[in-house]
């Protein structure tokens, strides 16, 4: 795939408005999982964040340690606005798989990692990578929580579509599977075509 996708092309969208996946709202499966979490003093990242309604959610809703990273200002910049309240120190803007690169600042790690989206929007040859840097991010036993498309989606430009025979190719050497099923609470134009996941570094 020829397709840059850096800072440049995402901001690009960001501004255009231009994403036929965003549903402008917290995504129900995520909404249910945050509800039921007692401890709202994890540290948990959202990478790739996005428009990142799950992060507003999270803040409004009293959890102390929200992260967001994302390649795109403009993103970073809308999530402000929208949630004031988020501490600007926990908006990283930069590259995900650059996380924890700079040998001269402390390591950032966390409880919990939600996916949202992310997934489907980085070129399909870093799945791999992908996988190695959330197993790096997290402290030991924490866990990657969130929704992978199980779906045929685009070939050319995110998001891009997987399967659920693809996935654990990439992960089951570094994550317990403590679930990975159909999601049964996704919205209409979603349903049958997501997997809910919760995976536990090995």
């Amino acid at each position: 795939m020829s397709l840059l996708l850096d800072a440049n092309y995402w901001n690009e969208r960001y501004l255009k408005n231009d994403f036929g996946w965003d549903l402008g709202t917290i995504s129900p499966p995520l909404k249910e999982y945050f509800d039921q979490i007692k401890n709202k003093n994890l540290s948990i990242l959202i990478p790739g964040a996005g428009n990142s309604y799950e992060a507003e959610y999270l803040v409004n809703n009293g959890f102390a340690n929200v992260y967001v990273c994302d390649l795109a200002e403009e993103a970073l910049s809308n999530l402000k606005k929208r949630c004031p309240a988020i501490k600007l120190e926990n908006l990283l803007h930069g590259d995900f798989f650059e996380l924890n690169s700079n040998k001269h600042s402390k390591p950032i790690v966390f409880d919990l990692i939600i996916e949202q989206t992310f997934f489907c929007a980085i070129n399909p040859s870093l799945r791999s990578t992908y996988f190695k840097q959330m197993h790096k991010l997290l402290k030991p036993g924490g866990k990657l929580v969130g929704l992978l498309f199980d779906a045929v989606l685009n070939t050319d430009q995110p998001p891009f579509g997987g399967s659920k025979a693809e996935y654990p190719h990439y992960f089951e050497q570094l994550f317990d599977a403590q679930h990975f099923e159909k999601a049964y609470n996704s919205i209409k134009p979603r349903e049958g075509r997501e997997l809910f996941i919760n995976l536990i570094k090995k």
